[in-house]
């Protein structure tokens, strides 16, 4: 019943979806504008003359490329309760985050804002839903395997985990539909939460759900462990689509369909605790629709020139298919000109559409290579497909100083799901596959600068004991692809 009363709503935002599609450059303009002129009622668009700015080239004169770091006077002000510092007025919330450099961040989320998170996830469910043959999935249960939503209180302004202060926004028609329930969501021990969230669901009729795969895997295994079952279909019949965002499925696809026991629809979504960037809109086309009408405002600087003093900075018009950008953002929730450190290429341009192709700071370019998660993630499915092999997890990092003073090497740290037959083959083949996706280690390797990439094989759970001694066990937290030091390899 509940299906067949919301079709209408679902060609709606379909339409809506639709005309996003082509209007992506005026909806960006509108909103540039809109963005400058409340802007200009703050203290950061006062510092940086905002009453000046007409166009997108004087906005990238005055305002600098900056990260959580680079913006954190202004944000610490925010933190303690000052008004119209970033933004006018005073967040609704602060979705808090670990960052690397800046210990915890406080990421505003302001009245304007909120509605960037919530109805882009709505045109995701919805677009998939208007498919033929979806909409029934509001028949049964759907699952967000998310952080606690509990909230605590920072100088007046609530502060969660995004995941978590999503929760408080998911509508009421969908309530009734959601799992696990609030009481057990609020765990905040991970082991625990997935022991007591099996208990709730394990005789649910449950048609869609929502994680981070690996997290999504383990769910899976303790769940069939419990039911003694081989298979998730067993349990749910009826699951039909996994909604998923900020790592790549394809590594973890052919395990988790084989824990569920058939294929089913995967919809992945871009997400940020800075804003909901992309979603894919349609199950025919590769790469996420980019979020053109949603209150943020994009900039594009090409990967190989965002390190110089003054970069350029390309609008939407200026971009390019499969080029590497760095992603720039301002918004109104109060980030101007603010890097995410992602890097994104556009696979198709009308629509945009876009795929992420890795992190600023997680490369390998220890030797002048500059590997990125995406060329790794390539060679890794490439590779497993030829050898009939899965993995759980890995990293990569450079072995600059190996002993016995043999060449350096990229050393791959790999806890499988089902193992190769011949380890030194797979290794081998992890190699050239690599030197395909990148033509700069194909020289350093041919060159005899380095010898042949290293695999290590990992005993079963060693990521998930790593992620648990750092306390990110669980949740939105997931293990970097690469790096180009190894702190992480040697705590593994």
């Amino acid at each position: 019943m509940k299906s067949l009363l919301i079709k209408p709503y679902i060609h709606w935002i379909a339409q809506q979806v639709i005309r996003e599609r082509r209007n992506a450059i005026e909806d960006q303009d509108k909103i540039f504008k809109n963005l400058i002129s409340k802007g200009a009622k703050t203290k950061f668009g006062q510092d940086h003359r905002f009453s000046k700015i007409a166009e997108p080239e004087e906005f990238a004169h005055a305002v600098p490329i900056r990260d959580y770091e680079g913006l954190k006077n202004y944000f610490d002000d925010v933190v303690l309760g000052k008004e119209d510092i970033l933004w006018p007025g005073t967040p609704k919330y602060f979705a808090k985050t670990s960052g690397t450099t800046s210990g915890i961040k406080y990421i505003p989320i302001t009245a304007d804002s909120l509605p960037n998170h919530i109805s882009t996830a709505r045109k995701a469910l919805m677009s998939y839903a208007a498919h033929p043959g979806k909409s029934d999935l509001f028949n049964g249960k759907v699952m967000f395997l998310s952080g606690s939503p509990t909230l605590t209180d920072t100088n007046g302004i609530s502060t969660g985990r995004l995941s978590g202060i999503v929760n408080h926004q998911i509508p009421g028609w969908l309530k009734g539909n959601q799992l696990p329930s609030y009481t057990t969501n609020c765990i905040e021990d991970w082991e625990e939460k997935v022991d007591k969230i099996v208990e709730e669901t394990a005789y649910a009729d449950l048609r869609l759900i929502s994680g981070i795969p690996p997290w999504i895997q383990m769910y899976f295994e303790k769940l069939l462990e419990s039911r003694q079952l081989d298979s998730v279909v067993e349990v749910f019949p009826g699951l039909q689509v996994f909604m998923y965002g900020g790592v790549n499925y394809e590594p973890y696809r052919s395990s988790i369909e084989h824990l569920i026991g058939k294929s089913i629809d995967a919809i992945e979504l871009y997400p940020a605790s800075e804003g909901f960037l992309a979603y894919q809109d349609t199950l025919d086309n590769q790469g996420l629709l980019l979020n053109t009408n949603s209150g943020i405002y994009f900039e594009f600087v090409g990967l190989d020139e965002f390190h110089k003093e003054q970069p350029r900075r390309l609008q939407l018009t200026d971009v390019e298919i499969g080029k590497d950008y760095v992603i720039i953002i301002s918004n109104n929730a109060g980030l101007w000109a603010y890097n995410l450190g992602d890097t994104i290429q556009f696979v198709h341009l009308n629509p945009y559409r876009i795929v992420v192709s890795g992190r600023v700071k997680h490369f390998i370019s220890a030797f002048g290579e500059h590997v990125i998660g995406k060329e790794v993630e390539q060679a890794m499915l490439e590779t497993c497909q030829m050898h009939n092999a899965s993995v759980r997890e890995f990293t990569v990092a450079p072995q600059v100083n190996p002993p016995g003073h043999s060449k350096p090497y990229h050393e791959w740290f790999i806890e499988f799901e089902k193992p190769p037959v011949d380890l030194e083959r797979f290794a081998l083949d992890l190699d050239n596959q690599l030197r395909v996706q990148n033509v700069y280690y194909d020289d350093l390797v041919n060159g005899n600068i380095l010898q042949p990439a290293v695999v290590r094989s990992l005993a079963p759970e060693t990521f998930i004991k790593y992620m648990k001694r750092l306390g990110k066990l669980g949740g939105q937290n997931k293990v970097p692809r690469l790096s180009n030091d190894r702190s992480l390899v040697d705590q593994l």
